[in-house]
């Protein structure tokens, strides 16, 4: 079958993307969100009770997203199962109960779905959200998933550009013309509907989802990259706009993630987690700030480790420490 390989991804505008985007990402400036479920569990399964009511304190309180993951089975080798809720329909479920907040997935594994339904779901969220929506798509590294979906891991590189490529097609193109030798073929009598709000979906591809930075620079909008050390962190940031300047792209923001335990004391030093930090507001916002001027552009929560409630966590970050940081206090 002919591959029909989509040309190399044009500068974004400032108009480009929808309010999401704009919430969240801009030049030379931090902002922060929370993972779901916002909540602090033992074990891999959280309870998931209040996540509604959570999310309206972490849009009053103005984080900048609320993200979610795509975790379809329980995989007790891995010990995570993410909101447990599948990522549109909760991640819908959150569109209708909140109004500003971006809706950010953290990340769709694409090789396991069919492009013509992920692209279906990521442009009703979207358009149901009034433009909300940030789209991080990965390679997935679950062992269980891929056998069960009948996809061969070995081809996971492989079978993440031709999803990522057909979804393209399907967001950005009228009837496009698409051919992929795993996912089947469009020959410009059918479209998806709805489009996007705005021009393009912003997408964010997570970790190196088996692909060369300059690969993850050229075709994506952002990189959703993992916690490191500040010092790391400001390598792979450097990296990362060496390969935009290199391949002549605008800027394109990184986000990270990182799970947080929020001492009671606001000076306790900072002291690592699994993938965090146990930390007070002082240093959490000095490391925020750190990573601000590295290069890092929005960091996403995680609480799952709080050794306090969540919400008397989310309101110290969101009344002490995001004011330092939202993008229209800059």
């Amino acid at each position: 079958m002919m591959i029909i390989t989509p040309s190399p991804a044009k500068k974004a505008g400032p108009t480009t993307f929808g309010r999401g985007y704009a919430s969240m990402f801009a030049p030379e400036q931090l902002t922060v969100g929370v993972y779901f479920p916002i909540e602090a569990f033992d074990g891999p399964e959280p309870a998931m009770q209040d996540q509604i009511e959570l999310a309206h304190q972490a849009e009053r309180l103005g984080f900048a997203a609320l993200w979610a993951r795509d975790v379809p089975l329980n995989d007790p080798s891995f010990g995570d199962l993410g909101q447990i809720y599948d990522t549109f329909i909760w991640l819908a479920t959150i569109a209708a109960r909140t109004s500003t907040i971006a809706l950010a997935t953290g990340a769709v594994i694409l090789p396991l779905h069919h492009p013509i339904d992920v692209a279906k779901a990521a442009a009703s969220l979207d358009r149901l959200s009034g433009g909300r929506f940030v789209f991080g798509v990965a390679s997935g590294d679950r062992p269980v998933e891929y056998p069960a979906y009948g996809r061969d891991a070995n081809l996971r590189g492989e079978l993440f550009r031709e999803a990522f490529d057909y979804v393209e097609a399907l967001l950005t193109k009228r009837f496009p013309v698409h051919a992929s030798a795993h996912y089947g073929r469009l020959a410009g009598g059918g479209d998806l509907v709805p489009k996007p709000l705005s021009p393009r979906l912003p997408t964010l591809v997570t970790g190196q989802s088996q692909q060369s930075l300059d690969w993850i620079a050229q075709r994506s909008d952002g990189w959703l990259t993992y916690p490191r050390d500040v010092i790391q962190q400001e390598q792979v940031a450097s990296r990362w706009r060496e390969a935009l300047n290199r391949l002549g792209q605008g800027f394109k923001p990184i986000a990270q993630s990182l799970y947080v335990d929020l001492a009671a004391d606001p000076d306790t030093p900072p002291s690592p987690i699994h993938l965090g930090v146990r930390v007070g507001r002082g240093g959490l916002a000095d490391l925020l700030d750190d990573l601000r001027s590295s290069g890092i552009n929005h960091v996403a929560l995680n609480l799952k480790f709080s050794r306090r409630p969540v919400a008397d966590v989310l309101d110290e970050v969101g009344t002490e420490v995001i004011p330092h940081f939202s993008i229209s206090a800059q």
